[in-house]
């Protein structure tokens, strides 16, 4: 279930650069593709819960998680747009050095000094590709940075969503954290959607069915499922490779190449990674995440 997992979400990034070489538009495409998965997880949900209710005192971590995801599927959708797949999985890569940031600097968790050796580590290999942005096999600068900023708006969302995980189930946070997360998605979308085309052939639509149920809803049973029997540690090992994965797929489907210097940054990135799993073992344990 893990492996599955990390496949359908390594598989998105290509997925989604598919889409937008064949007519979609971003906006466009995030808020149809989040409306069709709200739909499902809200089918889904009733007929495992039958509720939808949190606590009210819970209410403003669910705004802030829906305010983390719409700023994450904003830059995520322009950065695939702008750079290549392969360029933006690598980047994606520093989203766990991002939450050991958060984590200390909200004082969630004391981390040993040499987390920071980690943390160095992979920004020198997110420095190396953001350098050979300015290159044309590893596209727009802007792109870059807006998939940097997907990787960081995406370690916020953790942070977030992790205290409202250990009190309700997935599917019910995911329900209305997508549902919130999708209502401005929706505002500043809606000049792209009211343009969009959608005269597309039918393997479009298979993927298009795919971004919907797979990395949104499917993964969602199989991880969680998956960490209730192996343990959020193991599972964290495994999700570590999506980015390599991501890369893979990209190379492969979508017939990219690497930068030089991208692949001195993945590598930076991945011992960043390594070290940043290794040492990052909090002082003091007696400070919960909630």
């Amino acid at each position: 279930m893990l492996l599955g997992t990390v496949l359908l979400w390594a598989l998105n990034v290509t997925v989604t650069k598919f889409m937008f070489e064949h007519a979609w538009r971003p906006l466009s495409y995030g808020t149809i593709r989040y409306a069709g998965a709200i739909l499902v997880f809200w089918i889904y949900t009733w007929w495992r819960e039958r509720s939808f209710r949190v606590a009210r005192s819970d209410f403003w971590l669910v705004g802030l998680a829906g305010l983390f995801l719409f700023a994450n599927q904003v830059c995520f959708v322009y950065g695939v747009k702008l750079a290549t797949a392969s360029t933006v999985a690598l980047l994606l890569g520093a989203t766990p050095v991002f939450m050991g940031l958060i984590a200390v600097t909200l004082r969630l968790e004391q981390l040993q000094p040499t987390f920071w050796v980690g943390a160095g580590v992979t920004f020198a290999g997110v420095a190396l590709i953001a350098l050979a942005s300015g290159d044309s096999v590893s596209g727009s600068l802007t792109g870059t940075l807006l998939a940097v900023v997907t990787a960081f708006t995406w370690a916020c969302y953790s942070t977030s969503i992790a205290p409202l995980m250990r009190r309700y189930s997935p599917f019910r946070i995911s329900s209305l954290v997508l549902t919130i997360g999708w209502i401005p998605l929706a505002v500043v979308g809606a000049h792209q959607v009211g343009e969009q085309t959608f005269h597309f052939g039918p393997l479009v639509w298979i993927a298009f069915v795919y971004a919907v149920l797979g990395p949104l809803f499917l993964t969602n049973i199989l991880w969680f499922t998956a960490i209730d029997r192996v343990g959020a540690s193991r599972a964290a090992l495994f999700g570590n490779l999506q980015p390599f994965f991501s890369v893979f797929f990209a190379l492969i489907l979508l017939g990219e190449s690497l930068h030089t210097m991208e692949i001195a940054g993945g590598v930076l990135i991945f011992a960043g990674i390594a070290l940043e799993r290794i040492w990052r073992r909090p002082v003091s344990e007696e400070t919960p995440l909630d």
